[in-house]
């Protein structure tokens, strides 16, 4: 059996009057993330590990931000069709970790919710997805609260 590890990490902007969308869900802030799609940075970095362990190319080869077909769309549809093709090329996902950087809002008591999408979108386990979160004590755009930044690791094996 086979196995690949892949990186992603992923940028938004923070700007009022936005959604803040974070692992597939909505999470309540006065501040949410710029970008074409709903800028959910947690499942893109997702998308761009996944692609990169199967030496796909990136989240912007297969979803760019040019194509008027995914303005506003829900990241969780992007991270499925990811899925769909990480299968087509013969992997299955053996585990995702992430971490989130971010001075606020707190995210703690949103993980569990943000693990059973993303497991569900992947068809694993909750115990299989890792999320974490940090700041960056406010250093930096993620300090002064103008950005957010999610890194993601995954395993896959060949099916």
């Amino acid at each position: 059996m086979a196995f690949r590890i892949g990186f992603g990490v992923d940028f938004h902007q923070l700007a009022e009057g936005r959604d803040l969308w974070l692992g597939g869900i909505l999470v309540p802030h006065t501040k949410g993330a710029i970008g074409h799609s709903d800028a959910d940075v947690l499942l893109h970095a997702i998308c761009d590990a996944l692609l990169g362990a199967a030496c796909l190319g990136d989240i912007g080869v297969h979803f760019p931000d040019t194509d008027v077909a995914y303005k506003n769309i829900d990241s969780k549809i992007l991270l499925q069709k990811t899925v769909d093709l990480i299968s087509k090329a013969g992997y299955s996902i053996v585990n995702i970790d992430t971490t989130l950087c971010l001075e606020e809002p707190k995210i703690k008591s949103y993980i569990n919710k943000m693990q059973d999408a993303i497991a569900g979108i992947a068809a694993l386990p909750q115990n299989a997805v890792s999320i974490k979160a940090t700041t960056t004590e406010l250093m930096g755009f993620v300090g002064r609260k103008e950005g957010l930044v999610a890194y993601a690791t995954v395993l896959l094996e060949t099916i």
